[in-house]
């Protein structure tokens, strides 16, 4: 298999990648055939996956301009994946010049990708860093130096939360995430669940399983198990909807109904 010039020479190229197949399903081009198979896979079991992942960005681009119009100039993006049109400092910053939008994915092709994004942007950047570990994205260097704690931040943890396992402990991350962020920040998050989707449970979990085979688990939460992400949060209305719901530019019945699938919300702090 050849190697293109934007791949690391780090990665190896013949596993599939969650980001990777998230760029797929939107249309991206920094993909392998190694992680179209398997999108193709889970495809046939869930076709409408594009529509979900459409309806994801959808929701994040209404999001970051919600935060925008409410004075939030600082965007951190955690599982930001591959950059595609209308990522967060695009938006962000066509909304609020000079907004600072902080990335961070563990996915070295994400990262060198977004590097080569962001050259020239100085209110932007990328680290390496895994959301499993708050710490080291919190003390890294590249935040400390574009990310001012002290003031509101929107906390972007969009279509990230689902591939991590219960016994890593995303709520405790979430947790201490949310324990540094300034009075008025935002908690932005969307999370896969069986919940909503046009199909029988066991055909979607057919897709489901795809991601535990390329040993990527696809964790299907319920309502109430999404809903505990934002203790100690205030609710933004319209609360924790299907993300076609929340705060719609057009009419949510003219949607795809594979866009109902999972949960979106918007959490405040006090």
């Amino acid at each position: 298999m050849e190697r293109p010039a934007w791949a690391p020479r780090s990665i190896d190229i013949s596993v599939p990648s969650v980001s990777r197949m998230y760029d797929y399903y939107l249309g991206g081009s920094h993909n392998f055939e190694v992680d179209r198979e398997a999108a193709r896979r889970a495809m046939e079991f869930m076709p409408g996956l594009p529509k979900i992942m459409q309806a994801n960005r959808a929701f994040m681009r209404r999001a970051v301009r919600y935060a925008a119009g409410q004075g939030i100039t600082q965007f951190l993006d955690i599982g930001s994946g591959i950059p595609t049109f209308g990522n967060v400092h695009e938006v962000a910053q066509a909304a609020s010049p000079g907004a600072r939008v902080m990335y961070v994915d563990h996915d070295p092709v994400a990262v060198a990708h977004s590097q080569a994004v962001l050259e020239g942007n100085a209110d932007a950047d990328i680290v390496a860093a895994d959301l499993r570990k708050p710490q080291d994205i919190l003390s890294s260097v590249e935040l400390e130096g574009l990310i001012d704690l002290n003031q509101p931040v929107a906390l972007l943890l969009v279509a990230i939360l689902h591939f991590v396992e219960d016994e890593d402990d995303p709520y405790g991350a979430v947790a201490e995430l949310g324990e540094a962020l300034a009075p008025g920040s935002l908690l932005v998050l969307t999370h896969a669940s069986y919940e909503g989707i046009p199909l029988p449970q066991e055909r979607a979990g057919g897709a489901v399983n795809v991601y535990e085979d390329i040993r990527s688990p696809l964790i299907m939460r319920s309502r109430d198990e999404i809903a505990r992400f934002f203790e100690g949060y205030d609710m933004v209305e319209p609360g924790l909807v299907a993300m076609p719901c929340w705060r719609p530019d057009t009419t949510p019945e003219d949607e795809d109904p594979y866009a109902f699938s999972g949960f979106a919300g918007v959490g405040r702090t006090a």
